[in-house]
């Protein structure tokens, strides 16, 4: 039966891969969700982690970005129920799938629904933003999308203030495997001067075979189109800059040359996994300012220039091996 699990879930990397892991791991998925007015924004983690003898928990993880604070909800393994056909999760009272949330925590209830939802491709051959390396039984640190942008209805209650989340946008994301990157740069915004545009990208050290290497991902929903900048499709990392105040970004693939400049904002620390083991830290900060530009190489023309003051900014670890 868990074998037959692990296959069916293999090619839907948005469902839960932990099926017989009971050591070193960890599965948790990202839901970002500002409200209409861009003044509220949220991030809640869902999850379970097991460090190295088995001992496990499963958790609800919440950012308020505007706060700058962070509660981490703990619950015992056996409230972590995922389904086996699809990607629904409960925790405890609440559940999470690709088409809505409901909330039932400590200081924090609520129910949104999303629609119009865009997942990342996922061809047999190539399962997800991992592509190739999904067939790679030994990462550190497997990470999917299950919807880079969606519209929200709903409502929050947060420390009795009810919010009202219509008309607000989201993303969904996860990851899976032993422990984060030693170091990485992740980014994501989907509010843009219009609807319908989302960016998200991520460099990190990947460990390989006793060394390792810089790999990144970059996904732009432009009016439709998943333009795409991967390790794996051509794509050449030509600038990669961090520092306490901002990040520079600039990556070309064959057609496209997307920069990326982002401005820090005040960060809040979360739990991270090291070993299975949630007790890494590592810091977010939800009101980042993004500026990109997207070019067309062969023609010199500006395809795009996006503006976002709500921007989703994770600066991790040692970023030494990948810093260009």
């Amino acid at each position: 039966m868990t074998t037959l699990r692990k296959f069916s879930s293999f090619f839907h990397p948005e469902r839960f891969q932990g099926w017989g892991k009971k050591r070193n791991y960890f599965e948790g998925w990202y839901f970002k969700v500002l409200n209409h007015n861009k003044d509220k924004a949220y991030a809640f983690i869902p999850g379970i982690a097991f460090d190295s003898n088995g001992n496990g928990h499963s958790f609800v993880q919440v950012l308020d970005g505007k706060t700058h604070t962070s509660r981490y909800h703990r619950f015992d393994c056996q409230d972590f129920m995922p389904s086996e056909k699809s990607f629904e999760v409960r925790v405890a009272g609440s559940f999470f799938s690709s088409q809505k949330i409901q909330l039932d925590l400590d200081g924090i209830k609520g129910e949104m629904q999303f629609s119009g939802n865009v997942p990342w491709p996922s061809p047999f051959y190539s399962p997800g933003i991992m592509g190739p390396f999904s067939f790679v039984p030994f990462m550190e640190c497997y990470h999917g999308i299950v919807s880079m942008d969606h519209a929200i209805q709903g409502w929050l209650e947060v420390e009795g203030e009810r919010i009202s989340m219509d008309g607000g946008r989201g993303y969904i994301e996860k990851d899976w495997g032993r422990s984060f990157p030693s170091g990485y740069i992740w980014m994501q915004s989907n509010h843009f001067q219009e609807e319908g545009i989302s960016l998200k990208s991520s460099i990190a050290k990947i460990p390989w075979l006793g060394s390792s290497f810089t790999g990144f991902i970059c996904g732009l929903w432009l009016q439709g189109d998943l333009i795409q900048f991967t390790t794996y499709n051509g794509t050449r990392l030509r600038k990669c800059y961090a520092d306490l105040h901002q990040v520079h970004l600039v990556m070309e693939n064959k057609r496209f040359r997307i920069e990326c400049k982002a401005t820090r904002d005040h960060a809040t620390a979360l739990a991270s996994p090291i070993l299975g083991l949630m007790d890494g830290r590592i810091e977010e900060s939800m009101f980042s300012a993004l500026e990109f530009q997207l070019t067309e190489r062969g023609s010199k023309k500006i395809m795009y220039e996006g503006i976002s003051s709500a921007t989703a900014l994770e600066v991790a670890g040692n970023l030494g091996s990948i810093l260009i």
